[in-house]
């Protein structure tokens, strides 16, 4: 994966949540413990934090560094935030070298990090309109992207129900819903 198509699903994050920025925040998004306003700060956090381990070429952890959106930043002023941090992501993606390594459990490519935003991204955009009650569904070509790329094994499918169950936000085709996951960023 790319850095288009980290700003491609951060267009798609934009276009479902900027017009909802006047709904309350506070609420939950969806099944998680996070409010809204605190998931769409999370996406931020995350796709700056992959954005230095790339360059960063961090060998065996997290650099040690946090974004920290003010307590008092609008919903519109944190979907800026990730927006800013998705193109930081997706410009720092492009220009490394496809050699390039830094650490998520283990070494982890440029397009491995693509993959792990744009799953950030719409996933957390999954959680948020449902905390706001908004209808919405992760765009299919990202999600097949995403499954190829982080989930080997996983089932064939309609993409984004299978994202969502690989990721445990939902049941899929008689299988129950998932309460333990994780994907497989790090290739040497």
């Amino acid at each position: 994966m790319n850095g288009a198509d980290v700003r491609s699903a951060a267009a798609a994050m934009s276009a479902v949540l900027l017009p909802a920025t006047g709904r309350d925040w506070t609420v939950r998004a969806g099944d998680l413990d996070w409010t809204c306003w605190t998931t769409a700060a999370h996406v931020a956090h995350d796709l700056a934090g992959y954005a230095g381990q790339v360059t960063g070429r961090a060998t065996d952890g997290y650099l040690p560094f946090d974004l920290r959106l003010r307590p008092d930043a609008s919903p519109g002023e944190v979907l800026t935030v990730a927006v800013a941090a998705a193109g930081m992501l997706a410009a720092v993606v492009d220009a490394a070298d496809p050699a390039d390594r830094g650490w998520h459990w283990g070494p982890c490519d440029p397009g491995g990090f693509a993959a792990m935003g744009v799953a950030e991204i719409l996933l957390h955009t999954h959680d948020v309109t449902r905390g706001l009650d908004l209808a919405w569904s992760p765009p299919a070509e990202l999600c097949a992207a995403v499954v190829r790329r982080l989930f080997p094994g996983a089932p064939a499918g309609d993409p984004a129900p299978v994202l969502l169950w690989l990721t445990g936000r939902a049941p899929l085709r008689g299988r129950p819903r998932r309460t333990a996951w994780t994907w497989q960023a790090a290739r040497g």
